[in-house]
């Protein structure tokens, strides 16, 4: 086992670099294990640390950042919205999802806000399977939460010629349908109902869970995968377990998968970039590393 510190890259100094990850609760966040490794990693003078904030006072905390000598910091559920309209300036991928998980603080005091996770999603793709490409056909992306926006909006972004949402609430669908259409993503998006969810399979080149079905504790996802082509990646969100229900049946036909994990080490990756100044590398030995127990949780 790497013995590599949870938050830090060893000692610091008065100089340290500082980052964070704010959300509330916090104590789930495998962030800090990921941003420590790579800062024991690459010998940075610097350190990033779970920031509990609640969210009647998340507005002050993020302001507080530059005051506090932060880099800046990971934003999580359910703050996501809040920092989205405390920031100073949004970079367009953000103001198209309507969230922001990350934020710089800029050499003038400003708080940029961005939004990694479409980033995230994208190039976890690209490394489970380097044979995908969002051009190759339509996409079926289930669910209709914040997630989902993420994935859609990085898929139509990258040159998916459609992407066909389905979600239990079909409403839902049509409103996240509707946002996306509101800052200009108005086309590509078909909203398919529950009960013909199967016939939305028929073609896809890609197929993407992006709800909590199949997560350790939930149910798994009401999905047969009869009419999905043999070729279509399917890929799952959830990555507690590695492989959910979803995958395995997926694997066990013969399609190509992709797991959750990957998403989340990936988005990590501009905004220690941007706090750090080193671009970082997924591993599979921070893999292992970051899904491992930590001591609080033995």
């Amino acid at each position: 086992m790497t013995a590599v510190p949870s938050n830090s890259g060893g000692a610091i100094s008065g100089k340290a670099k500082i980052a964070g990850v704010m959300g509330w609760p916090i104590g789930h966040s495998r962030s800090p294990r990921l941003h420590g490794f790579w800062l024991r990693q690459y010998g940075i003078d610097g350190a990033y640390v779970p920031l509990a904030v609640a969210p009647e006072r998340a507005e002050q905390a993020i302001r507080a950042l530059p005051a506090l000598g932060f880099r800046g910091c990971n934003v999580t559920v359910p703050l996501k919205e809040i920092a989205y309209r405390t920031v100073d300036r949004l970079d367009e991928t953000a103001r198209r999802m309507g969230a922001v998980n990350t934020i710089v603080v800029a050499e003038d005091g400003a708080l940029e806000g961005g939004n990694t996770d479409g980033f995230g999603f994208i190039e976890n793709l690209r490394a489970e399977q380097p044979g995908w490409t969002a051009e190759s056909g339509p996409a079926v992306v289930i669910g209709a939460g914040g997630a989902a926006r993420a994935v859609v909006v990085a898929l139509l972004d990258a040159g998916a010629p459609e992407v066909r949402l389905v979600n239990r609430t079909r409403a839902r669908a049509e409103e996240l349908a509707a946002d996306l259409a509101a800052v200009g993503l108005n086309g590509g998006v078909t909203v398919v109902d529950w009960v013909s969810r199967e016939t939305a399979l028929d073609g896809a080149a890609l197929l993407v869970n992006t709800t909590t079905q199949g997560m350790a504790g939930q149910p798994a996802l009401d999905l047969s995968l009869r009419a999905l082509p043999l070729a279509a990646v399917v890929n799952d969100i959830v990555y507690v377990p590695l492989e959910t229900p979803l995958l395995a049946e997926a694997r066990t036909r013969g399609n190509p998968v992709a797991g959750g994990i990957g998403m989340l080490l990936h988005q990590a990756r501009p905004g220690f970039k941007a706090w750090f100044g080193v671009e970082p590398q997924v591993t599979a030995e921070l893999t292992r590393f970051v899904l491992a127990p930590s001591v609080s949780e033995d």
